[in-house]
């Protein structure tokens, strides 16, 4: 998963990431390989695509990006397609995946994802009954920034979702201002209003805000018709400075045998286990 410095953009991350990293492509390849037969094509998409490759902060480790990662399982996705808001990321991320993965096809997709949706539904191949295709699609974002209608449009599609919700620090320390102002952000995040309701009638402490936004956002897929997600399937990552919860990683899908693969991961993806919502 390390690599060497190659000279292009490389944006650092926290030392946690290669928790992240280590997950995600663990999925990939079981998804790759588990689908390889069952479908025709198998689309990769990243939402968050950002520049393929980048640095653990304070150290000289440089880690294979998610779309990297995705382009260099063992059987690869039939096609990739990557949305980057920044121009020079977008072009870091062009470069390496050329000198990567010259035999790729891949649709990049310049700009924020929320308003070039569609432009990435585009990238997606048409389903038929001679061409049965099934994507993926990873969402990581830098906060609880999920625009719902985002996903509900991608829902149209025969898609699983790989979501990191990043909700640990970004609800405690705005806690108020989401809850009690005026801010819509967790609205567009769920798709709807109806969890402020939820929250004040559940009268729960405030420490359970981020298990009931990761509820709220299980029952949001679900009404897409994805199938419901417990706490305990969800990896909770902290970070490497007092312990802290950072965010979730969940998978959502509409079959079974998909949450068999993720079960895999959270077994096998990290030394320690999953350890679920505790505080």
């Amino acid at each position: 998963m390390r690599v060497e410095e190659d000279g292009l953009a490389c944006p650092e991350v926290g030392a946690w990431s290669e928790d992240k990293y280590r997950l995600i492509s663990l999925y990939d390849e079981l998804f790759t390989s588990g689908m390889k037969n069952k479908w025709d094509k198998r689309v990769y998409i990243d939402l968050y695509a950002g520049a393929g490759y980048s640095r653990v902060q304070g150290t000289p480790k440089v880690l294979k990006g998610s779309p990297i990662l995705a382009l260099t399982v063992q059987y690869p996705f039939d096609k990739y397609v990557f949305c980057e808001e920044d121009p020079a990321l977008l072009a870091a991320l062009k470069a390496r995946t050329e000198r990567i993965a010259p035999q790729a096809e891949v649709a990049y997709v310049l700009g924020n994802c929320d308003a070039r949706i569609e432009n990435i539904c585009r990238s997606i191949p048409q389903y038929s009954a001679g061409s049965r295709v099934l994507s993926l699609c990873f969402v990581d974002p830098f906060d609880f920034g999920i625009k719902f209608e985002t996903l509900r449009r991608l829902s149209s599609y025969y898609i699983d979702f790989l979501v990191l919700l990043a909700i640990g620090m970004d609800a405690n320390r705005n806690y108020e201002h989401y809850v009690d102002g005026e801010s819509t952000k967790i609205d567009e995040a769920l798709g709807g209003t109806e969890w402020r309701e939820r929250w004040k009638r559940s009268g729960t402490p405030r420490r359970e805000f981020r298990s009931f936004l990761a509820r709220e956002f299980a029952l949001s897929m679900e009404s897409l018709g994805y199938l419901p997600q417990e706490l305990h399937r969800m990896k909770q990552v902290r970070s490497d400075v007092k312990n802290l919860p950072l965010y979730h990683l969940a998978l959502f899908s509409r079959h079974e045998l998909a949450y068999k693969y993720w079960d895999s991961v959270l077994k096998y993806g990290t030394d320690q286990p999953s350890l679920g919502f505790e505080d």
